[in-house]
Formats: structure tokens, sequence, C-alpha cells
């Protein structure tokens, strides 16, 4: 079973979080993360408008070990400011960084680490592959919730693809 830590921009939209803590929950992987990663999706909840402060009591509740302490290391990545995601990484002893930004993880420096990087959408159509039942209950239970929050019916492909998830879309749509 995978040890992923979740970038930020993987939290934060409510869709491709409800999809990968869904399967967390389900025991297809164990979710790591620390308090700096946190304050970034509340930070980006509200400028959006929103309040994600009850959702990160609740998470941190449901995954009382998911939130480790990152260890500094000396590395260099193409954006500073994401170093702290890979000491928290390190910290939590993941095989994996899940997230958007692979740009931001060179594969070479992360191997230095013992750790891969997986965009989102290869993460979640590899867990969906591999317990399809599961991810497609997930996957309807993030669609139903989506389409109460906007008022309207949305198809589950149209969803996944809005957020940057064509490929699990495609498998499960």
């Amino acid at each position: 079973m995978h040890r992923a830590l979740l970038d930020a921009c993987v939290l934060y939209p409510t869709t491709t979080r409800a999809l990968l803590i869904g399967a967390a929950k389900d025991g297809l992987f164990e979710p790591f993360w620390s308090p700096r990663i946190l304050e970034e999706w509340r930070r980006a909840a509200m400028r959006m408008g929103g309040d994600a402060g009850i959702e990160i009591v609740l998470l941190q509740d449901r995954f009382r070990a998911a939130c480790i302490a990152p260890i500094a290391v000396e590395e260099t990545l193409p954006d500073r400011g994401d170093l702290h995601v890979l000491e928290a990484a390190i910290g939590a002893q993941a095989d994996v960084i899940v997230t958007f930004n692979l740009k931001d993880f060179p594969a070479r420096t992360l191997a230095r680490h013992g750790l891969l990087r997986a965009h989102t959408d290869a993460f979640l159509t590899d867990l969906a592959a591999e317990h399809p039942a599961v991810m497609a209950r997930v996957a309807e239970t993030a669609r139903s919730d989506a389409a109460r929050a906007f008022g309207r019916d949305i198809g589950l492909r149209t969803l996944l693809k809005k957020c940057h998830l064509p490929r699990l879309g495609k498998l499960l749509g």
C-alpha cells in the first residue's frame, strides 16, 4: 500500500480531495500531509471565499497519524517554496508525492530520497484500475456531492475532466 504525501494543490479543490480521501478511507493508500500543507489548503479556500477550517479538523480527526513533522534537508527544487513538501514526504517516510505540479518535483531529486512523484490523475487512475468497484463508488459519491454543491446534475466524466482528471474520467465515466 502506498504511503502518499498529498500536496496542497490536491487537497483543494473539493472534488479532488473527496476522491483522494475517499480512496484513503477505503484503505487504498495511506495519506500524509504537514501543518504547512494544511495551512496552504486553508489559504487557498479563503482566496476563493470558502473556509476549510472545519474540513481540516475533521480530516485530522479521521487520519490522526497523517499530519507529520517535516524533516529538514538541503536540496534544490525548481521552486524553493516547495521544499517543505519534499521535507514532509521524507518525514512521513512516504513513497510518493501526489501533486498536479510534477515539474516542481524533479524525479532525479526525489529518487535521492527514495521517493516517486505521481500526477493526481495517474495516481487515482492506477487506484481505479486496481480497485474498480471501490473507486467507482468513491467517484459517484464525489459526483453526487458536486451536483448538490452546483445545484444541478453533472456527469462524472465531465466533472473529472474539469478537475484535470481526464484519464480517471475516461476509465470510470
